[in-house]
């Protein structure tokens, strides 16, 4: 059974002719008649008596109201694929990290409500792969996160680089390792660290880090907001290696020190290596390919 079939078939129903249906329908009387011939065929039973005006048979009449409410679907389904290709679908959801969501997300989006006025803005603040995985379920059209091969590594995904940032420690201002310019990992493994939970890229990212230098860290807590960072990094020796961006509401906060690292291999006659070898993470934003060509979304990663 096709659309068209069924579409023939409601010509005829509201014409009562074989020969007006095909002109209402832009076709042959003959394609019309093969048309419905076929659908018998496949329903196994005669849809309209052969007379001067073509008439329902009970099968016909049985198929009725089953065929309007399939073509006036399908109508529906049509006219709504038309405007998501034109660029008129309701809504753009996004999952990002929190830090994208405070600090770069904001003028981006603002101009995309320029651009699409029509278009409603949603946004989540979520951790990598939790935005991960409501993308790939398709909860959300975007996703900005930090990239990671092993997440963003598959057929369907499209990425697009934002940018990359060093990762700072972050400390209370009257921390031993403030009076540093920068820090160490051995200096830091000596003192507790606050980590991000797991299931966010930064644990994994920090974890790795650690591992590459061999040395062991210790970890006095998991959190997963910026606020809570701050609010337990304030009370005593406890440190964070968290984003550059991230730390964008710390700079001015009397109460907080903030430190870049330094690089294992750095030396005085050495110091070219410092930027490959310091702590950094990158930004990318993902979609599918189905979703890349839809308008709004592909103009939202441009």
């Amino acid at each position: 059974m096709r659309i068209e079939q069924l579409q023939a078939f409601l010509a005829i129903t509201e014409t009562g002719s074989f020969g007006q249906a095909a002109k209402k329908c832009g076709v042959t009387q003959s394609t019309i008649s093969r048309q419905i011939q076929s659908l018998e065929q496949d329903l196994g039973l005669a849809l309209f008596h052969r007379s001067a005006q073509a008439k329902l048979t009970l099968g016909g009449e049985k198929l009725l109201p089953r065929a309007q409410r399939i073509c006036q679907e399908w109508h529906k389904a049509t006219k709504e694929f038309a405007e998501l290709m034109a660029g008129k679908q309701p809504e753009l959801c996004i999952a990002a990290i929190h830090s994208v969501c405070a600090h770069y997300l904001p003028p981006i989006l603002q101009q995309f409500c320029q651009d699409y006025p029509e278009v409603q803005l949603r946004v989540t603040a979520l951790g990598s792969d939790r935005a991960l995985k409501v993308l790939r379920d398709g909860l959300v059209d975007v996703a900005i996160v930090m990239n990671n091969r092993f997440l963003t590594n598959s057929a369907e995904i499209e990425l697009a680089v934002l940018y990359e940032e060093q990762i700072d420690v972050l400390m209370a201002a009257n921390h031993p390792l403030s009076k540093q310019l920068r820090i160490s990992p051995l200096e830091l493994v000596k003192y507790p660290q606050v980590v991000f939970k797991d299931g966010y890229g930064m644990q994994r990212l920090v974890q790795q880090w650690f591992d590459d230098q061999n040395v062991q860290f210790k970890t006095a807590m998991e959190l997963n907001t910026l606020d809570a960072f701050r609010g337990v990094i304030r009370q005593g020796e406890m440190i964070a290696l968290l984003p550059h961006k991230a730390l964008t509401d710390s700079y001015n906060d009397p109460t907080l020190a903030i430190r870049p690292l330094q690089s294992p291999e750095l030396t005085s006659n050495n110091r070219e290596l410092e930027s490959d070898n310091v702590l950094t993470r990158q930004v990318v934003m993902v979609t599918t390919s189905d979703r890349l060509i839809i308008p709004p979304i592909a103009h939202f990663l441009i």
